[in-house]
């Protein structure tokens, strides 16, 4: 989308308030949208086998990236069209240097209810302290296997070690919200449906089997020899644990029970059935600066150029709605809109194959 697109669009920002707000974002299916995933980083310092190549991986140039200034920006325009909830992900988002100032921005920004942040885990211990002092309400650790050896297996890394350490000091710190993302995967851990729910036995945590889903950069997904359903993981777990007590939790937490005395909560998210899209409402952002408006769609809305070029905040906004006018109204509606269309922007790969480029 370009200026003189802009110009001309409908999509005109609405009118203003006194504090400066404006009508919220909503798209043609009457959903509302009040909360931001936000990539800031393409980099990870892991390289687990769903998510991107084991080397080889063609990272966006620093210039390529949104930095501090046009992070802190996009928020303060998100504010205004009634975004609440901030999450910053990537990539691993703890490798930025400006992460501190991120967190203590967004949560200094009027409007801003909760700056959250998923991270894999290895460098939260010395920085902990430091994100709950500039205001992060919560952490997401992505953690697939309890067993060492599995770990290395699926992230081609060490290091178990020290995510297991990181989800006991964001309990012991007091963090409102600690869960834990456990990528579930037939065949390597779904005999672990257990395990992880045994966490939650003493800890205050929400333990999260999350569908696999096909973004896996060497297309592992494809054979579909690892995928188990949403409803199936349900199974799993009411078999395992009888009285099973359904808990309140987000609109992504499809399905969420508390094992009766149990202080935690396990949640399983249908990411690829995708039976939540009538509930949505995410925006999401990826690291170079391409707004996206669903995890299935491969259009991009080109932010970055247009701040470069020096916009108004008011275009920000029309090109926010312009994008969220769009979307389609499920993620099946998105991917095969994706798979007709090829998208050509200067400055944006056409093509993003792992989390990691599109924003985990």
């Amino acid at each position: 989308m370009g200026n003189d697109e802009l110009e001309s669009s409908n999509c005109s920002a609405q009118l203003e308030s006194i504090d400066g707000s404006v009508a919220p974002l909503q798209d043609r299916f009457g959903r509302t949208f009040d909360y931001v995933r936000i990539a800031i980083i393409e980099k990870c310092n892991l390289r687990c086998t769903y998510c991107m190549p084991e080397e080889g991986v063609e990272f966006a140039d620093k210039n390529m990236i949104l930095n501090t200034d046009e992070l802190l920006r996009t928020i303060r325009v998100l504010a205004r069209l009634g975004i609440k909830k901030i999450r910053y992900t990537g990539g691993e988002p703890l490798m930025r240097k400006d992460i501190l100032d991120l967190v203590r921005g967004a949560n200094n920004t009027p409007g801003i209810k909760g700056v959250h942040l998923t991270t894999n885990g290895l460098l939260f211990p010395r920085l902990a302290k430091k994100l709950l002092d500039a205001g992060l309400m919560g952490v997401n650790i992505s953690l697939d296997t309890l067993d060492p050896g599995k770990f290395k297996e699926i992230t081609r890394r060490d290091g178990i070690e020290e995510v297991l350490e990181s989800i006991n000091l964001a309990v012991k710190l007091g963090f409102p919200r600690v869960k834990i993302n456990v990528v579930l995967m037939r065949g390597f851990n779904e005999n672990e449906i257990a395990a992880f729910t045994e966490l939650t036995k003493d800890l205050p945590v929400t333990v999260r089997f999350i569908e696999f889903m096909p973004f896996d950069a060497d297309q592992i997904w494809e054979s579909g020899d690892h995928f188990a359903s949403a409803q199936n993981i349900v199974d799993q777990i009411k078999s395992l644990y009888p009285g099973l007590e359904v808990a309140p939790g987000t609109r992504t937490e499809h399905y969420i029970f508390k094992a009766p005395g149990y202080a935690g909560k396990i949640a399983v998210i249908p990411a690829f059935t995708r039976n939540l899209c009538g509930n949505c409402s995410r925006i999401r952002l990826t690291a170079d600066g391409a707004v996206r408006n669903c995890l299935y769609s491969d259009k991009d809305y080109d932010l970055r150029s247009l701040m470069r070029e020096g916009c108004s905040d008011d275009e920000i906004i029309t090109l926010f709605r312009y994008a969220y006018g769009e979307k389609a109204k499920d993620g099946f509606e998105a991917k095969k809109l994706s798979d007709q269309k090829i998208v050509n922007l200067d400055g944006l790969r056409q093509l993003r194959t792992s989390m990691t480029q599109i924003g985990g």
